[in-house]
């Protein structure tokens, strides 16, 4: 083929000289051209890429304006079958006592209603949070808003038992609180609450009648007397037309119980005999009406007599202030006033403890009094008159909780030299503490007797902050703040082990409403004698004064 047409053939617009550079293979030998062949595919590799970016940007575009069309209305889903009804309170726990309604949920709302974090705090509503809850922290939960409280194991006290006792006023053992000392205060504790579920299971019992049925809470003891108050106190005319009941109440009243420890076993544990004295707190309105009396008389009668010669006479003898012991005149009428039927409290404690000592002569024993408000006063009464007249030998020491002031300075002191050991357990916000009032122009006022162990309801993370005054007072609430504290200014104790029912059952308006929907989810309901303890006269027996 001729070299003419051959060229003539060719695209004009193709040029015939070509680029040295461009179709040579890159060597190592030539760097100039490695690098623009490397220029010359990036360029065009950024140029697709900003082609493809904009082609998608108009494919979304477009899309939106798709989506944004009116689309066809699906129909409605077929109606679903109507749940099981669920029986349960409509009021708002805030407003109404708490009640263990009977809640017929599914299992997955009992899942839910357990799925709580470790800390028992944060509610949660989703199946992967419940997944990733430990069966620990359910089986907590459900322990501790069941019904069978879960104490802390006894530990053997019997080398230390003196010190346990106050016989060095409990120095190094409430700040911290010692495991051992927190486990005797809560069993104590229940002692007392045994006197309301007893008061109130039959209120109106007269005092030779009938024996008062108490049902321990440990059974190493048993109730060897029961113990009866008398009031003195005279209501005015004007109460008949106002309150006429108030008027036929008894004067002589049901206030405690006198037991005694028999099992050996809790004997060696202990390293004694323990012999205890429980007193409950005001229950009747005559009580009330002793609260009242709160004006300082002084506590032994020789000195009463001659203050009263003294007042008839009209004469002023000037006498030191401060040195005569003195308590409130309505705790002492309520401590030594006889009955028609019964003897006064004073005698009847003292000629029990008296029986008792000759029946376990040549043992180690023990006196423990113990009392919850109006039962914390005669608490430190009774011990301070067993500590002189019966018992000079024995250690006596009493646990008060809620427990008002008693008496003036110079009867603290004198409870002091006669070696009774008193321990007050006193809640922060519990108004029932400070009073009577002390008078800050008088110099014989009234004074606490004993140490103090301060505990405080908002530390609690079940009970509200806001909680009210009877909570603040109630004896129930007192045991559960002592099983969660640990020091002062420390957080309440994550292995608290007692039970929630029994606050919940009397204090539910006062307890977070976490814990109280979460109760219900539970489906509890208060056992027996959870459920009697409100059948009394007030709607809270441990709550009053």
């Amino acid at each position: 083929m001729p070299i003419g047409s051959a060229m003539a053939t060719a695209p004009r617009h193709v040029s015939p000289v070509r680029n040295p550079l461009r179709h040579r293979p890159s060597s190592p030998l030539n760097p100039l051209a490695a690098r623009l062949h490397s220029a010359a595919h990036i360029h065009a590799t950024t140029a697709t890429a900003i082609t493809t970016v904009v082609s998608t940007r108009t494919h979304l575009s477009n899309l939106d304006r798709l989506l944004q069309k009116k689309q066809p209305v699906a129909p409605p889903p077929p109606p679903q079958p109507a749940p099981d009804p669920v029986v349960e309170d409509d009021r708002d726990p805030r407003d109404s006592p708490f009640s263990f309604s009977v809640l017929h949920r599914t299992g997955s709302c009992l899942l839910n209603a357990l799925n709580l974090p470790s800390a028992l705090f944060l509610p949660s509503s989703s199946t992967q949070q419940a997944e990733e809850i430990s069966p620990r922290s359910l089986t907590h939960l459900r322990r501790l808003l069941s019904n069978s409280n879960r104490q802390s194991p006894r530990g053997i006290i019997a080398p230390r038992w003196h010190q346990y006792h106050g016989a060095a006023d409990w120095d190094g053992l409430l700040d911290p609180l010692d495991h051992d000392l927190r486990r005797e205060l809560i069993r104590y504790g229940e002692f007392a609450q045994a006197t309301y579920h007893a008061f109130h299971s039959n209120p109106t019992a007269a005092p030779p009648d009938r024996p008062r049925a108490v049902v321990l809470p440990d059974r190493s003891y048993r109730v060897t007397r029961n113990l009866f108050a008398t009031a003195s106190v005279e209501l005015p005319p004007w109460v008949d037309t106002v309150a006429p009941w108030m008027m036929t109440a008894t004067p002589t009243s049901w206030v405690g119980y006198v037991a005694v420890c028999d099992n050996e076993r809790e004997i060696q544990r202990m390293g004694r005999r323990d012999i205890v004295i429980a007193l409950r707190g005001t229950s009747t309105c005559l009580e009330w009406a002793e609260n009242f009396r709160t004006w300082l008389v002084p506590i032994d009668e020789e000195e009463q007599e001659a203050e009263e010669e003294e007042s008839s006479e009209g004469e002023q003898t000037e006498k030191p202030r401060g040195t005569v012991p003195k308590v409130e005149c309505g705790f002492r009428s309520l401590f030594k006033t006889a009955g028609p039927d019964a003897p006064s409290l004073s005698s009847m404690v003292a000629e029990e403890v008296r029986r008792l000592m000759e029946q376990y002569a040549g043992e180690e024993l023990s006196i423990t009094v113990v009392g919850h408000s109006l039962g914390a006063a005669l608490a430190v009464l009774v011990a301070d008159e067993l500590a002189a007249s019966v018992s000079p030998h024995v250690p006596t020491a009493v646990f008060s909780f809620g427990g008002p002031r008693v008496g003036n300075q110079a009867f603290a002191d004198r409870v002091e030299r006669r070696a009774v050991k008193v321990l007050r357990v006193v809640n922060a916000h519990d108004l029932v503490t400070r009073v009577p009032c002390v008078l800050p122009a008088r110099a014989d006022g009234y004074a606490h007797v004993g140490r103090e162990l301060r505990v405080d309801n908002r530390m609690s993370p079940y009970l509200r902050p806001d909680a009210d005054a009877a909570c603040c007072h109630d004896l129930e609430a007192y045991l559960h703040l002592v099983d969660g504290f640990m020091a002062t200014n420390c957080p309440f104790r994550s292995d608290a082990k007692r039970s929630l029912a029994r606050l919940l059952s009397q204090q539910g308006t006062n307890v977070k409403e976490l814990y109280v929907s979460k109760a219900r989810d539970l489906r509890l309901r208060p056992a027996g004698s959870f459920a009697r303890c409100n059948s009394g006269q007030l709607p809270s027996p441990s709550s009053t004064y």
